[in-house]
């Protein structure tokens, strides 16, 4: 990854310069990840019932 895609990534989750000085690249990759998957849907959701069996 370069260095501008970074920082887009940083915009795009809406991050402040400030915020960069507390979070990590890796951190930073995994909240992009996880955005982009806000917009699925699931065919089922786990229920508490599911975690405790797994």
């Amino acid at each position: 990854m370069t260095t501008p895609l970074f920082l887009l990534r940083c915009v795009q989750l809406g991050l402040s310069m400030s915020d960069l000085e507390l979070l990590s690249i890796g951190l930073i990759n995994d909240m992009y990840c996880e955005s982009r998957n806000d917009s699925c849907s699931y065919a089922t959701l786990a229920t508490q019932e599911d975690f405790d069996l797994f």
